[in-house]
């Protein structure tokens, strides 16, 4: 417990991005998002559990980066010149950016709650979470990792189709 509260200590916003079905832009509205609050003088952090599809790092130009430990947990990595978003996906755990995850529901449970408790973000204005997409498993156990901490609320992606 005391790890949990440490690591998410010094975030002041959490921000869930979801929608209920694929490609409607969630990924891109949660890096339009940390872009503008960054350029509004913000500290940003970008939470993608988005495990089947990690895109965020290839938009921010860092799909190359690794992460890594330190004592706190995992270091994410920090993008752009001014190293203003910190990022944290499995898009850096997989050996190639394009392989596919195919897990089952408890391993991927434990990631996210290892990504919200293990990652060692520092002091953040905002974090954003940027979900799979639909109504599954990862969403409840995203919510119920957050759930001791402030969550801000979420932005529902939709298209008029």
């Amino acid at each position: 417990k005391l790890a949990e509260r440490t690591n998410l200590a010094g975030v002041r916003h959490i921000l869930l991005v979801l929608s209920g079905k694929g490609g409607v832009g969630k990924s891109t509205l949660s890096t339009e998002l940390a872009l503008a609050l960054r350029n509004a003088g913000k500290r940003v952090g970008i939470l993608d559990v988005d495990l089947c599809g990690p895109s965020i790092p290839r938009m921010l130009r860092v799909q190359d980066s690794a992460v890594h430990q330190c004592d706190s947990g995992w270091v994410p990595v920090f993008v752009g010149q001014d190293k203003a978003i910190a990022l944290m996906s499995i898009g850096f755990l997989l050996e190639r950016p394009d392989d596919a995850v195919v897990w089952r529901g408890p391993k991927k449970n434990a990631l996210i709650k290892q990504f919200v408790t293990d990652v060692a973000w520092g002091d953040l204005d905002f974090l954003i979470v940027d979900t799979p997409p639909g109504t599954s498993d990862e969403h409840i156990s995203t919510v119920e990792a957050l759930r001791p901490h402030q969550l801000l609320g979420a932005v529902l992606v939709t298209t008029p189709q």
